[in-house]
């Protein structure tokens, strides 16, 4: 492993904080930070055909094929030439991570994580050893996600392209691309092995603990070092940015393989978007209540749900009637008895769905129609 800064993730979570929907799948598992981003656009005719190839070769129907194992090897090999020149490997004084090129002018998607609170990086580019210099545009810790700005992009950079999220599909082939333990420019293999998942990040320095929602789980090998950079498929688009990996508690955190997570496309442009032109996110995406909320525990002292301190007037929760003093102890048909489980429930819902609030007042509980907000940013 070469010396120098420590690559940045993954991030050990305990299995309890994970989504319900994730929680029969993750049994026993942690999660941990490390994984890429995605959005829409175009892609040529031969990535196309590239695409049903590697459909073919997931079902096995290349073996009847004359070449067929080649043609799928040629597949990987112009994604990993159309992609990875888009692929940087991010330094800061603390550690290193990676990241993609999202536009000409030379800004750079991330995860906050790799950020953290530094406000200048060094960047090294695919193919390149000459290190260079950025600066901070903006951070949205919520979902994890941050831009960074070269000082004097180099001619013929070369952004991304960027896939829809919403024809991202179970089985589909992804390659992983990044530093992992800071070996730069390096690729990984694997399938979608999920979407829809929502994951709780672990809180640690710089981290606020993000709880995600929609996003990616692969099985491509995401190591410490892939956080920020590319999950892409077989139409050399990125489909998500690498963020999270899973390590397993009774094995003293060590690489549950093949469980990775990453940011989908539609996040990832929102935010960057929004960094790009305003420096800060306007609009979150995520779900609200419009509350104030705090873990209550009952007289065993016993998390037992999530107690509202206070109403934001005119939102979601107000509109419904809920008040101070009330207890949320399930959203839909999820259970909550924390602050981070209804977090967590919230994140796997979008702005203007309509949900059922059980919650408890003067020890008798009722429910509540509410119309979801979106959640208010800094």
């Amino acid at each position: 492993m070469p010396a120098g800064p420590r690559p940045t993730g993954p991030k050990a979570v305990d299995r309890r904080l994970l989504a319900p929907t994730a929680v029969a799948v993750l049994t026993a598992l942690a999660v941990a930070g490390c994984s890429s981003g995605s959005s829409s656009s175009s892609s040529s005719s031969s990535a196309s055909s590239s695409g049903a190839t590697a459909s073919a070769g997931a079902s096995g129907s290349t073996a009847a094929q004359p070449g067929g194992g080649n043609q799928l090897q040629s597949d990987y090999q112009q994604v990993i030439k159309d992609v990875l020149p888009s692929v940087v490997q991010i330094t800061t004084a603390s550690g290193l991570g990676s990241g993609i090129v999202y536009d000409d002018k030379g800004d750079i998607v991330t995860n906050a994580h790799v950020v953290g609170t530094a406000t200048s990086f060094t960047v090294t580019l695919a193919g390149s050893t000459k290190p260079l210099d950025a600066t901070l545009v903006g951070s949205y810790p919520d979902s994890d996600l941050a831009v960074i700005r070269l000082s004097s992009p180099p001619g013929g950079i070369r952004p991304a392209v960027f896939g829809d999220s919403n024809k991202v599909e179970l089985g589909q082939i992804t390659l992983a691309m990044g530093s992992p333990l800071g070996l730069s420019s390096s690729v990984t293999q694997g399938i979608v092995s999920a979407t829809g998942r929502t994951v709780t990040e672990p809180r640690t320095e710089g981290s606020p603990g993000a709880v995600i929602g929609n996003m990616v789980q692969t099985s491509a090998a995401i190591n410490p070092g892939n956080s920020g950079g590319a999950l892409v498929n077989l139409d050399s688009q990125v489909i998500g940015i690498n963020t999270l990996a899973a390590t397993e508690p009774e094995a003293n955190g060590a690489a549950a393989p093949g469980i990775g997570f990453a940011i989908p496309a539609s996040t990832v442009t929102s935010i960057a978007g929004q960094l790009i032109k305003d420096g800060k996110v306007t609009n979150s995406g995520r779900a609200a209540l419009g509350i104030t909320a705090r873990t209550y525990f009952d007289q065993n002292y016993r998390p037992a749900g999530a107690v509202v301190v206070a109403v934001a007037d005119g939102g979601p929760a107000a509109s419904a009637g809920l008040q101070p003093g009330d207890v949320i102890t399930r959203i839909g048909d999820t259970p909550v008895d924390s602050l981070n489980s209804l977090t967590t429930a919230l994140a796997s819902l979008a702005p203007g769905s309509k949900v059922t609030v059980t919650y408890s007042r003067d020890g008798r509980s009722t429910t509540a129609e509410v119309t979801l907000g979106t959640l208010a940013t800094p």
